[in-house]
């Protein structure tokens, strides 16, 4: 099961997906439909998932996940966290959240699309038009509604941290080396609170591995998986 992360749908993992090259059957949960909090988005995840499978979330993705081994360990066989980290929002990161927000309330969703894009991209992968392209349409065809409940689910999440010694299953740690939002002590953070950690980092990528280094996500996937 792979969980997509803020504004993005099942495009985000598709070329990563197909990069794989793994037997096991694959699905992409829907994140855009669920009510204002990580834990009820976990529960939909549990509600409509094998018995027992593997999990990687990428961004908010990963807060769900992280949220599903809360509440469901036994049913995780292998936990994969993509440019993400444990921690509750900071006062920062809020503040910077609710200024967008503000934005959709004004009609002014592209200015929220141009900031999302120059954020999570690489700085060199800003120039790659049809990177950007296929990311912006994707951020529009998620839309502003679904933009502003995952921001407020983000907002309210809680501190996974403390569970992090208690996850035993094989968890891939995978980020872009660029990922601006997750700076290198939260990835060690991570790695070090993990007991079956495997630190994996891509360079010349941001906060979207799996969209902008698909081939080199997919291997660490399919590493991971085998």
């Amino acid at each position: 099961m792979f969980v997509p992360g803020l504004l993005c749908d099942e495009a985000v993992w598709s070329s990563t997906l197909h990069a794989l090259a793994h037997p096991a059957p694959t699905s992409i949960s829907d994140v855009h439909t669920e009510p204002l909090s990580v834990a009820a988005m976990a529960e939909a995840l549990l509600s409509g998932s094998p018995d027992r499978f593997a999990l990687a979330g990428l961004s908010l993705g990963g807060y769900i996940a992280l949220e599903v081994m809360r509440r469901a360990p036994e049913r995780i066989t292998r936990l994969a966290l993509v440019d993400t980290n444990a921690r509750a929002d900071d006062p920062r990161s809020t503040s910077r959240r609710r200024a967008q927000l503000r934005l959709v309330g004004e009609d002014r969703f592209e200015e929220v699309v141009e900031q999302l894009v120059a954020t999570f991209l690489a700085p060199a992968r800003r120039h790659d038009e049809p990177l950007v392209a296929r990311l912006a349409a994707m951020m529009r065809r998620t839309g502003p509604e679904v933009f502003a409940r995952q921001q407020e689910a983000i907002i309210a999440r809680a501190d996974t941290r403390p569970l992090l010694p208690g996850i035993t299953c094989p968890t891939l740690v995978l980020f872009g080396e660029e990922d601006a939002l997750n700076p290198p002590a939260v990835r060690q953070e991570l790695v070090d609170a993990l007991p079956q950690a495997e630190a994996v980092v891509l360079s010349g990528t941001g906060h979207l591995a799996p969209l902008e280094n698909p081939a080199a996500t997919g291997a660490a996937l399919h590493r991971w998986l085998t």
